[in-house]
């Protein structure tokens, strides 16, 4: 394989740029490549993991049709299920809006995603309340669900109650024959964030911060999105 900065090396300059700006893009390039081998080598990782924890509590909830399904039930057809839980807990007035912009793009990318996975996302608030901001939202591919009790969100770090406060939670489940194991959690919290960020891993599954950070202003420093401008 050959190195970043020799694949760097083939990029044709365009119309019109400075040598400073060619070398500065070329060096960046290199930097883009080591970056996506990085990306690679981090999922192939992630893959390996050895079988997670059993899932052995019997977490349930109610689904779109009113009926009420386990954690193996929403697993479908499939042996991975994809979980997100969203901070829309009954005591909010609307969701959360970084919660609603991760959730935009993931309902149009849901059809994709469940060829290969089940996709649910899971709320504290009922079922018809999540689904009445998803049509006003113009979602139409997402599964949701509401918790029955709190076990779920308590056990995975999403609801602090003394603190009343919610967090959101990504994690994937494996069917391992009859037995839920977790295959991987989003584990950073704001104790591992770097100074003056918020927590996120890696990858970052948002497409808006993926967008702003190949402008110029980036990301920002206190900017964040709203339900409505």
């Amino acid at each position: 394989m050959d190195d970043a900065a020799t694949l760097a090396a083939k990029r044709e300059p365009r119309p019109g740029e400075s040598a400073e700006y060619s070398k500065a893009r070329t060096d960046l390039l290199a930097d883009e490549i080591e970056l996506q081998r990085r990306i690679d080598a981090l999922a192939a990782k992630r893959a390996a993991l050895p079988p997670g924890p059993a899932i052995d509590q019997d977490y349930r909830f109610h689904d779109m049709n009113g009926e009420t399904v386990t954690l193996a039930g929403l697993f479908g057809a499939h042996d991975t299920l994809v979980t997100y839980f969203w901070m829309y807990g009954p005591e909010r007035e609307r969701p959360c809006p970084m919660c609603t912009n991760l959730l935009g793009p993931l309902d149009a990318n849901a059809p994709d995603i469940e060829q290969r996975a089940a996709l649910v996302v899971i709320g504290r608030s009922p079922v018809e309340r999540q689904i009445a901001f998803a049509r006003e939202r113009g979602w139409q591919h997402l599964k949701f669900v509401q918790c029955e009790g709190d076990a779920y969100p308590l056990d995975f770090g999403g609801w602090i109650p003394d603190k009343q406060w919610e967090y959101p939670i990504m994690a994937v489940f494996r069917k391992d024959g009859d037995q839920v194991r977790l295959f991987w959690k989003g584990e950073m919290t704001g104790e591992m964030a770097d100074e003056g960020k918020d927590p996120r891993g890696g990858v970052d599954l948002a497409p808006m911060w993926n967008v702003l950070d190949m402008t110029p202003e980036g990301r920002g420093t206190d900017w964040y999105p709203k339900l409505s401008y």
